[in-house]
């Protein structure tokens, strides 16, 4: 779930800087992009790591887990100590390429990135149904319907997101659309007593609340984003360090959710879910740190 909220979260950022009606041909190439990282690439790769090393999933898992640590930490460290030079410059690229150039490097981004986010995903499918069957013909099949689901799920949902505030202003600016989004007639526009015109403060009002409530949704979206990365990578990486009889992190994380749980017996189960996912996050924050200045100084000049 902290993977597809991610996912859910990057997206919307691609389509800043681009005109209203590229926004959803931008998001259907990315969702494009995504559906051939999951059936053509990663589908036979987590396949094939299945049959021939299946003891690879786990530590494939946390260096994603890592990678989803250092992105948060990342973004927490841009949030405090924004890059002014780096956004200038990058906006200035922006300013010397065609639009097309400048759309499709966008979308190479965004695949880029989603790859990781996918990896994640079928990773984790992978490790769960492998442990409940050795069937190849059944894995592939469950890894082919939770791949095509989800990313029509997440872009599904990043189309909605990006289209939600041009809608608004539609309603915003003209109420007469709710009568043909309701399925009643549209009369004149001078005629007495039409469905528009009873209809039309109501619909300019939600217009105008999805315009002035779209920017804060979407940096909400942001932060849950930062969070659910943290959250998850940390998460991954906690586990399969217990895999490996490395439990100390684990148990501390869990006796204090635990302990966080029986303070609060009215709800129990909420407490101890949001200590456990809180302890992790913070576990992530931490390796995520450590792991910034490790690409920046060491990985990146060797990329």
């Amino acid at each position: 779930a902290g993977v597809v909220v991610d996912g859910a979260a990057v997206p919307p950022r691609y389509v800043v800087g681009s005109a209203a009606d590229r926004a959803l041909p931008i998001i259907g190439k990315i969702a494009l992009g995504s559906l051939k990282n999951k059936l053509i690439f990663l589908l036979p790769l987590a396949l094939a790591l299945s049959l021939v090393a299946p003891w690879a999933i786990t530590p494939l898992l946390m260096l994603g887990g890592g990678f989803l640590c250092y992105e948060g930490a990342e973004k927490v460290w841009e949030a405090l100590r924004p890059h002014a030079a780096h956004h200038d410059a990058e906006g200035a690229g922006a300013a010397g390429q065609d639009a097309a150039q400048f759309e499709r490097e966008k979308v190479n981004s965004a695949i880029k990135t989603d790859l990781i986010l996918s990896a994640e995903i079928m990773a984790i499918v992978l490790s769960t149904v492998a442990a409940e069957t050795s069937s190849f013909w059944m894995q592939a099949a469950v890894l082919a319907v939770v791949g095509a689901g989800i990313t029509g799920l997440v872009y599904g949902a990043v189309a909605l997101i990006v289209k939600a505030d041009d809608v608004g202003l539609s309603l915003a600016q003209n109420g007469r659309p709710a009568a043909s989004l309701l399925g009643l007639r549209t009369p004149s526009p001078g005629a007495p007593g039409g469905a528009d015109r009873a209809l039309a403060p109501v619909t300019q009002a939600v217009g105008r609340g999805l315009v002035k409530g779209m920017p804060v949704f979407l940096k909400l979206l942001a932060l849950v984003g930062t969070a659910a990365m943290l959250w998850v990578g940390g998460g991954i990486v906690v586990h399969g360090l217990e895999g490996f009889g490395l439990s100390a992190i684990g148990h501390a994380i869990h006796g204090a959710a635990v302990a966080a749980g029986e303070a609060v017996p009215a709800a129990k189960a909420a407490v101890e879910w949001l200590v456990g996912a809180a302890g992790a996050g913070v576990f992530g924050l931490l390796l995520g740190a450590l792991l910034v200045p490790l690409v920046h100084r060491v990985i990146e000049p060797l990329w």
